[in-house]
């Protein structure tokens, strides 16, 4: 159990957990867009009203490439970082609280990363597998909605991540890797899987309930099986290492490892089907890369196991 637990035991769980989500959803939801918006505005190339009517079409236009990193910066910035800690500095605890104190070694960092990147193909099977589902008939106005949200996203995505510069490259690492990996980490695993595990000293349940959160707040449903295993897997990653750390780096590497992969295919080094593609790899590439996935996992876990653990 971390100090972040012990420290909150006289709240009830259930509570705790409201006011995080009522905390992260006016920073992130109204403050955050709010101050994006009046620091963008001087980025487009028009009126007020013009501007707050582009947003509202976004793919038509792509001069708010550059105002919508600056939008979607602050949103994660002040919604799921500073909001957050401003309500850990009244709970009088730290960013700090959520690691133990000790020094994390190379190996558990390296093991991160390949670990990560391994399950970036097995979860190729779940994305090909989610993208093609389709709902029963009584969801069918759900399943064109959800279809239609996909798809403006997707071409939002395209839009931000057509790099004319390795400055705009740099800034999609910090505003698609850098800053949610900070920010998500912090909120999910730190704040919200550490208060379901308080409340019900079911360590897979916690992380599991966290993953689905992590992964419904996206609000891409064709996507949603996938990113949730990508937050069961970080957050089993700091319930084992017990530093949240390590869970940041994680989910760093996920995102900048896409970020490059489409900056690499655009310059011609890589094939651009293969980063856009929803088809799962190979077999034997999936294979082989669910045995290592396995064998970091095993791996990282014993390294950890001597050490005091979480529960």
């Amino acid at each position: 159990m971390s100090e972040f637990d012990e420290g909150l035991q006289e709240r009830n769980p259930v509570v705790s957990l409201l006011l995080i989500l009522v905390v992260v959803f006016i920073g992130f939801v109204v403050i955050g867009p709010i101050v994006g918006f009046v620091l963008s505005y001087p980025l487009f190339p028009g009126t007020l009203l013009e501007y707050a009517n582009a947003i509202q079409n976004i793919p038509e236009h792509p001069e708010l490439k550059l105002p919508l990193y600056i939008l979607q910066g602050c949103a994660t910035l002040i919604g799921l970082i500073i909001a957050p800690i401003l309500f850990l500095k009244i709970e009088r605890k730290k960013f700090l609280d959520f690691s133990k104190h000790q020094s994390v070694g190379i190996t558990p960092l390296l093991i991160t990363v390949f670990l990560v990147i391994a399950f970036m193909a097995v979860d190729s099977v779940f994305i090909q597998w989610n993208a093609s589902i389709h709902f029963p008939d009584f969801l069918k106005g759900f399943e064109e909605w959800a279809r239609e949200k996909e798809d403006v996203a997707e071409k939002v995505t395209k839009m931000l991540t057509h790099f004319d510069s390795m400055g705009e490259v740099m800034l999609a690492i910090l505003v698609i890797a850098v800053l949610p990996a900070i920010g998500e980490e912090l909120v999910f695993r730190g704040m919200i899987q550490n208060e379901f595990y308080r409340g019900t000293k079911n360590i897979h349940l916690s992380i599991w309930i966290s993953a689905i959160l992590f992964s419904a707040i996206h609000m891409q449903f064709f996507g949603f099986v996938p990113r949730m295993l990508l937050g069961a897997l970080f957050g089993y990653l700091y319930h084992w290492s017990g530093r949240l750390s390590i869970s940041i780096l994680a989910h760093f590497v996920n995102n900048a490892f896409s970020v490059l992969g489409i900056y690499f295919s655009q310059r011609g080094y890589i094939d651009e089907d293969v980063v856009e593609s929803t088809e799962a790899l190979p077999w034997p590439g999936v294979l082989f890369a669910t045995v290592v996935t396995l064998f970091l996992l095993y791996y990282f876990r014993k390294y950890y196991e001597p050490k005091e653990s979480l529960s």
